[in-house]
C-alpha cells in the first residue's frame, strides 16, 4: 500500500565542512532509508537544510572577519557539496536564513503564544565577560549537579538524559574560549512544557517500537518539565513576533525553536518550489501519512519532546487548550524519533574542536562515496557508540566490497561477455540453482523488514549474505570449466546474473553510485538510482543560493526480483571497487588523523 512517508535529517551547523561523524548519524540512515521507501512504491519527502543562526555562527563568522550572512554563505554551500557527493537524496535541503523560513518560525511562535503555550519570565542568562554576549547553553560545559558527568551541556547532560540550566552546572566554563561566565537577569519568552506534560506522556507512552535509547533520554527528560527559554540576547536570529519584542537589536527567537521548525518549512519551500503550494499538507495533515527523523543521539530530545510539545501547542492539544493555526492546520505528530550514536575515533566523538576529524569531503575524493556508505551502515554507530579505525575501513572495502561483491559482479558479467556477449538463456535448472535463486528472491522481504524497522547494520549484513552465497554458487559450479556443456555453463551464468541483478537491487539503498554501474554493465539503459542536484534559487530579489533537490520519481529502482532479459548486450565490465593497499589501515592517510 503507498503511503506519505516523511524523512527529515537533523540540521547541520553551518559553521564548517561535514566530518563522517555528522553523516552517520543525520545523513546516510535518512538516505538509506528514503531510496528504499521510494523504491518501495512509497511517495517520499527527505528533507533538511543548513543551521544558520545563533552564536556558533557568530563566533565562526568574527574567526574569520566575516559577516554571519557571509560566514552562512560559505559554509552552506560547501555543505551543499559534500551532502551531493555522498549521494543524499534530499528532496530538499534548503537553509534557515529564508523569507519562508522566517515566516513559519514566527507563526508557529505566534499560535503558540495565543494558545497560552508561552510565557514571559526572567532568568539568569550566561553571558560572556569579555564580548557581553549571551552564551548558548549548548556553548557552556560544566559538571553535572545530578550524576556528575563532568562534561554536561548547559541544556542537558548527555550521561543521565536530565534537562538542565547552565547555571545549574558545577564550574561552568565556555566551550568558545574557556573563561567562566557571568549571569544576569533578562526577560525571555518560555515555551511552557508543564501545560503540554500529560498529552506529552500520553504520546511516548504509545511509542512502544522506538530504539530504546531514544525512549529512555526521552523519559529521563519528562521527569521533571520546566518552562524552557525559546528566545536569547542575540542580534542574529528570526525576530520575535510581538510588539515590543520585534524591533528589539538584542532579542531573537532561540535557535533550537528556530531548527526544528526548519522540517514544516522545508516542507512547505519544497512544495512552492513544485508548482503546489498545497502539496506539503499530504506529509503534514493526513493522519494515514508517516514521518521519521533522523538524527544524532545529542539531539534526541529535541525531537522526541520538545518538538512534539511544539507540535502539541500549536495544535491546540495542550491542557490550555486554544485552536489550531489557521496556516498550518492540525499537524502529524512523528511516527518514530531515529536516533544513532556517535561515531568515535579512540574513544572520542568525531568533533572537529577536539582535532577529531575526518571531512567528508577528504574521504569522498580518495575513496569513493559509496564506500563510506557502506562503513556507515554496516559498521557504524547504530546501536552504540563504534570507534572508526582505518584498519576496519580498508579490511571492509577488500574484503567485502571489493573481494566479495566487486568480484561476484566482475567475473559474473566477464564470463557471459566472454561467452555469449549478451544474458544467455537459462535450460534446465537444478536444486543448487532455484534454491540459490529461491534464497535471492526471499531475501526481498527479509532486507525489507529490516529496513522498515530502520535496523540498517542487519539488512546489509543480510543483502551481502545473498552475495556471498552467489560466489559460493560460483565456486561450486566452475561455469569456466562447462565448455563441452555450453547449456549448463550458460544456466549457471544465468542464474549468477540474476542474482547480481537481485543482489544490485537490494545494495541500491546503500551503495546507489555503483548500483547505477551495476545497472548498466547487466545492459540496462536510464537511470536506475537517481543523484541529488545542486540548483541555484532565490527568493524575491534576494541573491541566489544553492539548495539541493532531485528528480527521484523518475529512476528504474524498484524493490523486487526484476527478470532479467535473455539477449540484452552485454560490455566487458570495468572493476566496481578498488582495492586499498593493506599498510593504509596501519597509518590511515597523510591527510586524516590515526584512527
Amino acid at each position: 500500500m503507498c503511503a506519505h512517508i516523511l524523512a527529515t535529517a537533523a540540521w547541520p551547523y553551518a559553521n564548517g565542512p561535514r566530518h563522517i561523524g555528522h553523516v552517520s548519524g543525520f545523513g546516510v540512515p535518512s538516505d538509506v532509508f528514503a531510496r528504499y521507501m521510494r523504491m518501495s512504491g512509497h511517495k517520499v519527502l527527505l528533507v533538511s537544510g543548513s543551521d544558520e543562526h545563533g552564536t556558533a555562527i557568530q563566533v565562526k563568522a568574527e574567526a574569520e572577519g566575516l559577516t554571519p550572512q557571509q560566514a552562512a554563505d560559505k559554509y552552506h554551500g560547501i555543505i551543499v557539496e559534500d551532502l551531493q557527493g555522498l549521494g543524499l537524496s534530499y528532496d530538499l535541503y534548503t537553509r534557515t536564513t529564508t523569507r519562508n523560513h522566517a515566516a513559519v518560525v514566527q507563526e508557529m511562535f505566534s499560535t503558540l503564544l495565543r494558545n497560552g503555550c508561552i510565557v514571559e519570565k526572567t532568568l539568569m542568562g550566561a553571558i560572556s565577560p569579555s564580548t557581553g554576549r549571551t552564551l548558548p547553553d549548548r556553548y557552556i560545559e560544566g559538571t553535572c549537579p545530578i550524576c556528575s558527568f563532568e562534561f554536561a551541556r548547559g541544556d542537558q547532560c548527555d550521561n543521565c538524559g536530565n534537562q538542565l540550566d547552565p547555571i545549574d552546572l558545577v564550574n561552568p566554563k565556555s566551550k568558545i574560549n574557556g573563561e567562566t561566565p557571568e549571569f544576569r537577569e533578562t526577560s525571555h519568552f518560555f515555551l511552557d512544557l508543564p501545560a503540554v506534560a500529560d498529552q506529552l506522556k500520553s504520546w511516548l507512552d504509545s511509542r512502544t517500537d522506538w530504539r530504546p535509547n531514544v525512549l529512555n533520554f526521552s523519559y529521563n527528560y519528562i521527569k521533571e518539565l520546566k518552562p524552557r527559554a525559546i528566545t536569547r540576547d542575540l542580534d542574529w536570529g528570526v525576530r520575535i513576533p510581538v510588539d515590543g519584542w520585534r524591533d528589539e537589536d538584542l532579542k531573537r527567537i532561540y535557535v533550537w525553536f528556530d531548527a526544528v521548525t526548519g522540517y514544516l518549512s522545508a516542507s512547505i519551500e519544497w512544495a512552492r518550489r513544485s508548482g503546489d503550494p498545497e502539496a506539503w499538507r499530504a506529509w503534514w495533515n493526513d493522519p494515514e501519512a508517516r514521518c521519521y527523523m533522523f538524527m544524532g543521539k545529542d539531539n534526541i530530545v529535541f525531537h522526541s519532546v520538545i518538538w512534539p510539545s511544539m507540535l502539541l501547542g500549536v495544535n491546540g492539544e495542550s491542557s490550555r487548550g486554544g485552536e489550531k493555526s489557521g496556516w498550518f492546520g492540525r499537524l502529524e505528530l512523528p511516527t518514530e524519533i531515529v536516533s544513532s550514536e556517535f561515531l568515535t575515533m579512540r574513544g572520542s566523538k568525531v568533533d572537529t574542536s577536539h582535532g577529531h576529524v575526518i571531512l567528508v569531503r577528504d574521504f569522498l575524493r580518495d575513496f569513493g562515496a559509496d564506500s563510506l556508505r557502506y562503513y556507515i551502515s554496516v559498521a557504524g554507530p547504530e546501536a552504540r557508540d563504534t570507534d572508526f579505525t582505518w584498519d576496519e575501513f580498508v579490511r571492509r572495502n577488500n574484503t567485502e566490497l571489493a573481494n566479495e561483491w566487486g568480484n561476484l559482479v566482475n567475473r559474473s558479467i566477464s564470463m557471459a561477455h566472454k561467452n555469449n556477449g549478451a544474458i544467455p538463456p537459462a535450460h534446465e535448472l537444478t536444486e543448487v540453482d532455484t534454491r540459490l535463486l529461491a534464497s535471492s528472491k526471499d531475501a526481498f522481504t527479509v532486507v525489507g523488514e529490516l529496513l522498515e524497522q530502520h535496523k540498517f547494520k542487519q539488512a546489509i549484513t543480510e543483502a551481502m549474505r545473498v552475495v556471498s552465497s552467489a560466489n559460493q554458487y560460483l565456486s561450486q559450479t566452475e561455469p569456466w570449466k562447462l565448455k563441452e556443456d555450453t547449456n549448463r555453463r550458460d544456466t549457471v551464468l544465468h542464474v549468477a546474473l540474476q542474482v547480481v541483478s537481485d543482489a544490485n537491487t537490494l545494495l541500491t539503498p546503500f551503495l546507489p553510485h555503483s548500483a547505477q554501474k551495476v545497472h548498466e554493465m547487466l545492459g540496462g539503459i536510464g537511470v536506475w538510482a537517481a543523484q541529488p542536484e545542486v540548483r541555484m534559487v532565490e527568493e524575491d530579489e534576494g541573491d541566489p543560493y544553492p539548495i539541493l533537490t532531485g528528480d527521484y520519481a523518475n529512476e528504474k529502482a524498484a524493490w523486487a526480483s526484476t527478470p532479467i532479459i535473455v539477449g540484452t548486450p552485454l560490455a566487458k565490465p570495468v572493476p566496481l571497487f578498488r582495492k586499498l593497499d593493506e599498510t593504509l589501515g596501519d597509518t590511515g592517510p597523510q591527510w586524516a588523523p590515526l584512527g
